[in-house]
């Protein structure tokens, strides 16, 4: 059976969400972060050489990387659901917000956190290029979300389930305002809607408060 193994308050979060929505089987192994410095357990870092979250098992197969483990889900498991395929009008769209998601707005927001912690001045021109950055990846977002559903049109894909992480969970290591981007709050809440997101964070992060709004 596969195993997915879940860092809780992190990116693996996408993981759980996909398994739910093409209702894989699965096994959940659930680990808590360190209290003191918000990183994942001994027993987390060694399931794999990069020591960080999502990973997978899956008979004789470990993967790490939530794109590739995605990618690996919806190909073995997923019957043609949640993708694009290239006859699809959205293909080029669903592979566009797919990598854009780890591509630039995952790293946009990690950037930003990383450069929190250094103190430095608001006026620094680092700090002032990485801000930019982030409004500028939010504001495609929005311009997206303001002319279709969903990422990559209509209906919920992988690219979706890729990007929320940023949108959400991630704003408890970089709290970051959404009320510039009415289409992405929106959206949010129709991710809320869906039965399949309220049973993964339920799995995997019960009791945390989604930031979705």
């Amino acid at each position: 059976m596969l195993t997915v193994h879940h860092l809780g308050v992190s990116q693996s979060e996408r993981i759980v969400w996909l398994c739910e929505e093409l209702g894989v089987p699965y096994e959940l192994k659930v680990y808590d972060r360190d209290a003191v410095t918000r990183l994942a357990p001994p027993e987390y870092k060694a399931l794999h050489p990069i020591g960080a979250a999502p990973v997978i098992q899956d008979g004789d197969v470990l993967l790490a990387e939530s794109g590739a483990i995605v990618e690996y889900i919806v190909a073995k498991y997923g019957n043609g659901r949640l993708v694009r395929g290239p006859d699809h009008p959205d293909f080029a769209e669903f592979l566009y917000w797919f990598h854009f998601a780890n591509g630039t707005l995952q790293p946009a927001t990690g950037r930003n956190m990383i450069l929190g912690r250094l103190d430095l001045p608001a006026d620094n021109p680092l700090i002032k290029a990485m801000k930019a950055r982030l409004e500028l990846a939010l504001g495609l977002v929005e311009a997206r979300l303001g002319k279709a559903d969903y990422l990559a049109g209509a209906e919920l894909t992988t690219a979706d389930i890729m990007a929320v992480f940023s949108l959400t969970t991630m704003r408890y290591f970089l709290p970051f305002d959404l009320a510039p981007y009415p289409a992405i709050r929106a959206y949010l809440q129709r991710i809320a809607a869906r039965p399949a997101y309220q049973r993964a964070m339920g799995k995997g992060d019960p009791g945390m408060p989604l930031l979705l709004t």
